[in-house]
């Protein structure tokens, strides 16, 4: 049974129980609603919760422990002979599951029956036009071990969801009963409730730190796993970025330092373009600006962050590219050879993070206690120097927050860099020049033509990290200058 209509019966369940739980706590009372500890909603409440919230902890429960038992079984069954060299049992497992899952797009679109996908015997090269048909990306024919694998696979994932189905029916339906038993005009449906509720309102807030660490356990044992098969030290010391997808990583250069170089290069240009053009935008809005001047300007500014970065990417290729390319090309100054150039993703970049900048800014600006400013004017300072000498000064710790959380999203763009840097991994001072950075290289690592069982397709991970402890030391720094500002005035 589908996951939708699984959870579609238990909420059923959990509504039939609030209406009987309802009715059968004002039955109890003989109708009489003064007779009862709660009201009458509140025993309706109790039994729908005990109905669905164990049911549907079941199915997290569940959905999470399937895949790690399912994945553990199926993997001990792999011969070791078809484990390629280079590679690990764990990493031959991700094509067991891509082969599974294109198995079950064949099944569904109608290009193989369910008895032929799980037969044994199966032609592997039948098997595997027949995946790519159904949309899977297939680097090379499936191998029967792999074949065999993702059959099982496919075996007790199904057996493990008739088991979910059955289990999380049956006790939806016991708690519905389990609720309707203690229903009685004396039960205290009121704190049983709130209790509840509070342990799903804590649940909730707990979602983002559990995430969180899902995301960043993911990145470390993908990234464990890359190291195994390529140096850390040539990873993160060497000088060039040539990716080989003929072998395992023997022939591949995969040094991040051009990358970092290119990110941070177009950051700087990014922020060289934001920061100016943010902070006096921010000056004159906080300073200068009359209320109907700022209330219009303010949102307008604004708007510039709705805007998709795709946008941004089409506007460098198309516009600022062809634009510099005529200024500093062959018919100009002669230092640009094509539109894709760090200089091009940078300033569309920093037009991006103008909003962030100035909004950041004006906010930081305008917490600045007024009594400083009436100061400087009682001594004779005029509403520059004031600004200058006095209102920056104050805010700079905050403004200087507000420049390292651009930074941060300037190093995590990636819609811009593939449009408008290009895609060269090269060590130059040249702003001309195209150059790339580390977010577009994960881009185009994960979508190659790589086997996942590859350092070519692993260095994507080792590449998120690296990017991940970059970007969570600069906004952790950021958040330290901010805070330590606002205590400073609180």
């Amino acid at each position: 049974m589908p996951l939708f209509w699984l959870i579609m019966i238990v909420l059923a369940i959990a509504t039939a129980g609030f209406m009987l739980g309802r009715q059968r706590s004002l039955a109890t009372a003989g109708g009489d609603n003064r007779k009862l500890h709660s009201l009458p909603s509140y025993y309706g409440w109790n039994v729908a919760l005990k109905a669905a919230v164990p049911a549907l902890l079941v199915v997290i429960v569940w959905l999470l422990a399937q895949p790690l038992y399912v994945g553990s079984t199926v993997a001990s069954m792999i011969p070791d002979q078809a484990i390629p060299e280079n590679a690990s049992r764990g990493l031959v497992m991700a094509e067991v599951r891509r082969t599974a899952e294109g198995l079950d797009n064949a099944v569904a679109e109608g290009l193989m029956t369910e008895d032929f996908a799980r037969d044994l015997r199966a032609d592997i090269t039948d098997v595997t036009q027949r995946l790519k048909d159904a949309g899977q990306i297939v680097t090379s024919e499936v191998t029967q071990p792999i074949l065999n694998a993702a059959q099982k696979y496919r075996v007790m994932n199904a057996t493990g969801n008739l088991w979910m189905t059955i289990v999380v029916i049956a006790l939806s339906l016991a708690g519905c009963l389990w609720g309707l038993k203690e229903t009685h005009f004396d039960f205290r449906a009121r704190n049983v409730v709130e209790q509840g509720i509070r342990a799903i309102l804590v649940g909730a807030a707990s979602i983002a730190i559990l995430t969180t660490v899902g995301i960043v356990l993911s990145l470390v044992f993908n990234t464990i796993e890359f190291f195994r098969l390529y140096p850390a030290w040539d990873f993160f010391t060497g000088t060039s970025w040539a990716p080989s997808f003929s072998g395992r990583g023997g022939s591949s250069e995969l040094g991040v330092l051009p990358l970092l170089w290119g990110t941070f290069y177009i950051s700087i240009v990014a922020l060289a373009v934001a920061v100016p053009i943010g902070l006096f935008s921010a000056v004159y809005l906080s300073e200068y600006a009359s209320p109907r001047v700022r209330a219009f300007a303010k949102p307008m500014l604004e708007v510039l962050a709705g805007i998709p970065t795709i946008v941004y990417g089409l506007f460098a290729l198309l516009t600022v590219g062809p634009l510099l390319l005529s200024l500093f090309g062959r018919d100009g100054l002669d230092w640009m050879q094509a539109g894709t150039a760090v200089m091009t993703a940078g300033l569309v970049m920093g037009i991006m993070l103008i909003p962030f900048v100035s909004s950041l800014s004006d906010d930081i600006i305008n917490a600045v206690p007024q009594a400083m400013r009436d100061g400087s004017y009682g001594l004779g300072a005029t509403k520059s120097e004031t600004i200058r000498q006095v209102v920056l000064p104050a805010a700079l710790p905050g403004i200087v927050g507000a420049i390292l959380l651009a930074a941060s999203r300037a190093i995590g763009e990636t819609m811009i860099v593939v449009l408008g840097a290009g895609a060269a991994a090269k060590l130059s001072l040249n702003p001309f020049e195209a150059m790339t950075t580390v977010t577009a290289k994960i881009v185009s690592q994960l979508t190659g033509d790589a086997d996942f069982a590859s350092p070519e397709a692993l260095v994507a991970f080792a590449l998120g990290m690296t990017l991940f402890v970059i970007t969570l030391g600069l906004n952790i720094f950021a958040l330290y200058i901010v805070r330590k500002y606002r205590e400073q005035y609180e």
